[in-house]
């Protein structure tokens, strides 16, 4: 049987400086599509599960061009619902060595942010599906985003599925404060709960003991207190945490640890890749991907968190939003441990 997953959340046209540009510099961008929930959406289809987006879109051909897009991937958009005057847009300038890259959005009154909360027929939706996911960035969106994430948490709730929220705290959207009004109440209705050391403080107030990662230095013992912590408090069955070590803008550290009542008690920590970054946008959404595929189709926690590591260290070599891994790919890499040789 088919596993199906539904994520809601806002695509945005994403128009990035060729290579490594500075805005200042270029005369023209790279244009694609992504989003958080969409790049979640396009890695699912791609490891063979049934996925659907849901989200508004103008019925123009810049909207039109998004849908195309996710279908081309084969993600369901039958559910999207249509109308509204814009698309939300983000600037991407990547950035190199010692130089961080760089986001400005301008996503106010995107289609969105303004639907109606009842456009979204949430009964409908969930029927027959098996897991709902979305992140933080969605409520940032406003009140209307906020009322319509709302019933479809408890919608899915009252149908049984599986709920994953990737916190995903946005300082350009919103307050610490703000966050923690709408996210804290938001969080009755998760099982698993996918974070950051950032995400875990800005949004729910819960700090990773001693860990910076802007100096490469991890707190394992932080890190798995946190886990410990969000868990009871908030009744999640699972916590997974990505720990990135930013040794540069163009080299990171990067692994996991995840919390749970059977194969991750007490927390445990995943294999490490070092990183030579490409494009780290959507890494995070590459971790969930892998971590909802691997909960759903493979053995054990152990190995979810395995695969949704090595999925997302992979995704941050490919230029875009979108994972464009396969399966096998993902697991010649845990196989392997990182060697990089040439396929021939």
């Amino acid at each position: 049987m088919v596993r199906k997953v539904v994520t809601f959340g806002e695509v945005m046209l994403r128009l990035s400086t060729p290579g490594f540009k500075r805005f200042v510099q270029s005369d023209n961008f790279d244009v694609t599509f992504g989003g958080g929930e969409a790049n979640v959406a396009v890695a699912l289809a791609n490891y063979g599960l049934d996925s659907y987006y849901i989200t508004k879109l103008p019925r123009h051909e810049i909207g039109q061009s998004a849908i195309n897009l996710l279908r081309k991937f084969g993600v369901d958009t039958g559910y999207i619902v249509r109308g509204g005057e814009r698309i939300g847009i983000y600037f991407l300038e990547t950035g190199a060595s010692q130089r961080p890259s760089k986001v400005i959005y301008d996503r106010n009154y995107s289609a969105i942010s303004t639907a109606d909360p009842g456009e979204f027929r949430w009964d409908e939706i969930f029927e027959g599906k098996d897991w709902f996911h979305w992140t933080g960035i969605t409520p940032a969106l406003g009140s209307k985003a906020q009322a319509a994430l709302r019933m479809a948490c408890q919608t899915a709730s009252e149908k049984g599925l599986t709920i994953s929220c990737d916190l995903n705290f946005r300082k350009k959207m919103w307050t610490e404060s703000d966050a923690q009004k709408i996210m804290i109440p938001l969080m009755e209705h998760v099982d698993v709960c996918i974070a950051n050391e950032e995400d875990a403080e800005k949004s729910l107030g819960m700090k990773a003991g001693e860990t910076d990662v802007h100096k490469a230095e991890i707190d394992e013992e932080g890190y798995f207190r946190l886990a410990e912590d969000l868990k009871n408090k908030f009744s999640f069955k699972s916590v997974a945490i990505t720990l990135r070590e930013s040794f540069s803008a163009s080299r990171n550290g990067w692994s996991a640890l995840m919390y749970d009542d059977k194969d991750c008690n007490p927390p445990y920590r995943s294999s490490k890749y070092d990183i030579q970054i490409i494009d780290r946008v959507g890494g995070g959404d590459s971790f969930a991907s892998g971590l909802i595929y691997g909960m759903l189709e493979l053995n054990n926690s152990k190995e979810a968190l395995e695969f949704a590591v090595a999925a997302s260290c992979l995704k941050q070599t490919i230029p875009g939003d979108f994972n464009l891994v396969s399966k096998d790919e993902v697991n010649k890499l845990i196989e392997s441990g990182g060697s990089g040789r040439v396929e021939r």
